[in-house]
């Protein structure tokens, strides 16, 4: 039996003229546009982290995250608030289980996200005003020229509980699970040339889709204006398991194709068909659809020629010399 989602329609978003959003991601060196960038420290190995044990010093806090016995919490109270925890530490290719328990609350975004420092991406995110469902996504080089790539999953209730949401990434499918269900395949032919295939770092964090100094737009794609005083919003993740199915120091770019195979792992290899292969879902060819697209996770991804704002889901771009 085939596990249902929804794939999101093509649609044109207006560019932003002006205004520049406030990042919680970006990439501050990308290997494709900038030369000299530092190699990416490599995991080369399995690790848990137990966020219910305290903080962990395998990843770089920002925006105030909090522990105690649920684990990491990640609060909203106020607009501005918008704290994550990144790794400090790269895989190529692997395995990533993340239990979560999003933040409830109309206009707020929790979020699980894959990132590379040339922009390719992959996600989990969870709009606090629909306890019905989760979002995955993915990005390749930070384009959005199409917007067919989000897919929407059951995941009822989800606030209420913890649930493992995982993400299995080879150079032949990522497969992203539900408790051990995988619900989502992506192969590289199904991807148009953008499929994720670049270092990646770990992000989780929670941000204000609805703050009213967003766009409209944005504001309207995450339920509404947030309600500050109906707060505060947390969303909770008590625990990441990570498998890197490559080895080495560190990983480094070659070139600038920005393919799998240009990446070069510092005394070690690069494993590009994983672990023990994780069983896929098929696509369904045809699926109901939704009015709103899933783009990559909120922030400002910054190159030295351009910034590209995204903001939640809508994403808006402007072309911009020598800016930063």
């Amino acid at each position: 039996m085939k596990p249902s989602y929804t794939l999101n329609p093509a649609f044109l978003i207006p560019l932003l003229t002006a205004t520049q959003i406030a990042a919680q991601t970006y990439s501050t060196c990308n290997p494709l546009t900038q030369g000299n960038c530092q190699p990416d420290p490599a995991l080369a190995k399995s690790v848990t982290v137990d966020f219910s044990n305290g903080e962990s010093d395998s990843f770089t806090p920002q925006g105030n995250p909090t522990y105690d016995s649920n684990g990491a919490s990640f609060t909203v109270a106020q607009p501005g608030d918008s704290p994550q925890l990144t790794s400090k530490w790269y895989i190529m290719f692997g395995h990533v289980e993340f239990q979560v328990k999003p933040a409830p609350g109309v206009g707020i975004v929790s979020s699980a996200v894959l990132q590379s420092d040339d922009l390719d991406e992959i996600d989990w995110e969870w709009l606090g005003g629909d306890n019905s469902q989760v979002q995955s996504n993915y990005f390749g080089k930070g384009q959005t020229t199409t917007w067919n790539r989000g897919a929407f999953h059951a995941n009822p209730n989800n606030q209420a509980d913890f649930h493992t949401y995982t993400i299995d990434w080879t150079a032949d499918q990522i497969v992203w699970q539900i408790d051990g269900t995988p619900v989502r395949t992506l192969s590289p032919n199904d991807a148009a040339g953008q499929y994720p295939q670049t270092p990646m770092m770990i992000k989780v964090g929670s941000w204000s889709g609805g703050d009213p100094s967003n766009p409209p737009g944005v504001i309207e794609w995450a339920g509404g204006s947030t309600q500050y005083g109906a707060g505060p919003f947390t969303m909770q993740v008590k625990s990441i398991a990570v498998s890197d199915y490559s080895t080495g120091t560190s990983y480094s770019y070659s070139g600038s194709t920005g393919t799998w195979q240009s990446i070069k792992a510092e005394g070690g290899t690069i494993n590009s068909k994983g672990g023990k292969p994780v069983a896929a879902v098929d696509t369904p060819t045809s699926s109901s659809t939704s009015n709103s697209a899933p783009l990559p996770f909120s922030g400002t991804h910054k190159s030295d020629t351009s910034s590209v704002v995204h903001t939640g889901y809508r994403q808006y771009s402007q072309r911009i010399l020598g800016c930063f």
